[in-house]
């Protein structure tokens, strides 16, 4: 219990309470303030008064919480909350969420505005000793009003439908139950009960048209198997890929798996002390760039390969010559 006298200082360390969990009884909120019941009523209403919504319930089970308000009202962060908001701002300035980007730079600008010099170093030793590479994307950015809809889809239990544009190139109108988001990389899955299709299926969001509320409301669903993120992890893993070649490396066994490893390739020992890469990819460039790659640490030879990947292996050593 901490003892709080001002009533100014107290009514915010009652906010930082009301904050932290989505109810609090009257009793535990005057033992962690050191006053009264009745004090914590007075409190309460002067957060109303503020333009806090604070909602009341009588009874054992009762207590207050924080009710939803039709605007966002100050929020109270400790120091190391303060830190994480800044640097998770940070990260979310690079993400492929279209339109985030400025929003997130105009919040990290009105955030450091009013941080105290001691935590504003803080962030500061953060952000000048940690760089972020920026990938050029390779799929189309993901609409934040669709990421809404969807994350409010899955809350709620509601079918969505939208456009969908397959692999293969062909169109398709979806009807699904959503379950669960999944990112890998910098990319947005859909994790949903496919109505039509009868059967659980992962949708990319780049590749989704605006997805609409459908105002049918479901029971919530068994999850697929091990769980969305590892349902997203295996329909990855089984997608078929248009490009493959078998490459025989010379090198130490540790890192010539390593780096099979961050490659996604099948690694096989050879007799002759050699291992053999089996790399799949759907782009011919980024075949030719994998092979590229293990060549500035081992000795390569490739065994299989398409002639559009030797051609761009040959016309890349061209280039590199002079360099």
């Amino acid at each position: 219990m901490v003892v709080v006298a001002d009533s100014t200082a107290r009514t915010l360390a009652l906010l930082a309470l009301l904050q932290t969990r989505r109810q609090w009884a009257g009793r535990e909120l005057a033992e962690r303030l050191g006053v009264s019941e009745r004090t914590v009523r007075r409190d309460v209403d002067r957060l109303r008064e503020l333009g806090y919504s604070v909602d009341a319930a009588p009874g054992v089970a009762g207590g207050y919480r924080l009710a939803v308000g039709t605007e966002l009202p100050p929020l109270l962060f400790d120091d190391d909350e303060a830190v994480a908001l800044a640097v998770g701002l940070r990260a979310a300035a690079s993400a492929t969420i279209e339109g985030i980007e400025e929003t997130a730079v105009r919040i990290m600008a009105k955030l450091e505005q009013i941080l105290p010099d001691r935590l504003r170093r803080r962030v500061d030793a953060v952000h000048g000793n940690v760089s972020m590479l920026r990938w050029a994307p390779t799929a189309a950015l993901v609409p934040s009003s669709a990421l809404a809809t969807l994350t409010q889809a899955c809350r709620d239990n509601e079918e969505v439908r939208f456009e969908y544009r397959r692999r293969d190139g062909d169109d398709s109108r979806r009807l699904v139950r959503p379950h669960q988001l999944v990112v890998v990389g910098r990319r947005w899955y859909l994790v949903a009960w496919d109505v039509r299709r009868d059967g659980w299926r992962t949708f990319r969001l780049d590749r989704m048209g605006r997805p609409d509320l459908a105002g049918v409301r479901f029971a919530p669903l068994d999850p697929p198997s091990g769980g969305a993120e590892e349902f997203v992890r295996r329909s990855l893993a089984s997608a078929p890929r248009t490009h493959r070649a078998r490459v025989l490396v010379t090198g130490p066994d540790g890192d010539v798996r390593a780096v099979g490893v961050h490659l996604d390739a099948e690694v096989e020992a050879l007799p002759d002390g050699r291992a053999a890469l089996t790399l799949a990819t759907d782009s011919a460039v980024w075949l030719a760039s994998m092979i590229a790659m293990l060549a500035t640490s081992f000795d390569v030879e490739v065994a299989e390969a398409p002639d559009e990947v030797g051609e761009l292996l040959a016309a890349a050593g061209r280039r590199l010559a002079p360099a």
